[in-house]
């Protein structure tokens, strides 16, 4: 994402992401907040979102 030529957040919106820790879990770039990405499951989207640091992602 940019806004005035600076590179907000790492992964965009709507982007498939994993955590580092179970990388069998698809998850959906849902929104980014103050440095945190709020993530929707792929394969359930009635569960609640997780929110995680870029740190703790590992895009696809």
């Amino acid at each position: 994402m940019k806004l005035d030529n600076k590179v907000i957040g790492k992964y965009k919106i709507g982007d498939t992401v994993f955590t580092k820790i179970n990388p069998n879990i698809s998850l959906i770039v849902r929104r980014y907040i103050g440095g945190v990405y709020y993530c929707g499951f792929k394969n359930d989207p009635d569960r609640w979102e997780l929110g995680l640091t870029a740190r703790a992602l590992v895009g696809s």
